[in-house]
C-alpha cells in the first residue's frame, strides 16, 4: 500500500529510481524528477516564442479550475492525464489525444509543447516509439505544472 504522504500516483510514480539512466551532460533536459523553475523557466520562455505556443492562456473555467484546485492537485491530475494519455510509446491517437479545452493541464500540453510524442520529440528531444522513463515524466509534469503557476501567478489576461 502506498504511503498517503507519497504525493505520487502508485501505478504511475514517475519518480525516478536508481534503475533510470541518467542524461548526459550534452542534454538539455533537466536530470532530476523536480527541475529548478529557473531552468524550466528558461525552456517556456524559449517555447512561448513561438506564435502557436504564445497563444494558449488560461481562461473561463479552466484558470477557474487552477485556482481552486490549487497547485497540489494540478499535479496529480497531469501525472494521471500524463501516464495514460502520453507516457505510452505508441500513444492512442497520438498527435490528437490532447484536448484544446476542457482541463487546465491539457491548455499547458499545448503552451508547453507536451501534448503529444512528435512535440515532446521535437521541443524537449524525448524520442518517440518508447514509453517515457520516471524522469521524463517528472520532468513533463514540472514544466506542465511551472506553466499553470506562471499563469496563475499572472492573474487574468
Amino acid at each position: 500500500m502506498p504511503d498517503s504522504s507519497d504525493p505520487m500516483p502508485d501505478s504511475s510514480d514517475p519518480r525516478p529510481d536508481s534503475s533510470d539512466p541518467r542524461p548526459d551532460s550534452s542534454d538539455p533536459r533537466p536530470d532530476s524528477s523536480d527541475p529548478l523553475p529557473e531552468s524550466l523557466d528558461q525552456r517556456l520562455e524559449a517555447i512561448a516564442r513561438h506564435p502557436f505556443r504564445a497563444k494558449f492562456h488560461l481562461r473561463g473555467r479552466d484558470r477557474a479550475t487552477a485556482e481552486l484546485s490549487g497547485p497540489s492537485a494540478m499535479r496529480w491530475h497531469a501525472y494521471d492525464l500524463i501516464a495514460k494519455r502520453l507516457a505510452p510509446a505508441e500513444p492512442y491517437k497520438d498527435g490528437k489525444q490532447t484536448p484544446y479545452r476542457g482541463h487546465p493541464v491539457f491548455v499547458a500540453q499545448h503552451a508547453t509543447a507536451t501534448c503529444c510524442r512528435a512535440c515532446l520529440e521535437r521541443w524537449h528531444r524525448i524520442p518517440k516509439g518508447r514509453e517515457l522513463s520516471r524522469a521524463e515524466r517528472a520532468y513533463v509534469v514540472g514544466v506542465i505544472c511551472r506553466w499553470i503557476e506562471r499563469e496563475v501567478a499572472a492573474g487574468g489576461r
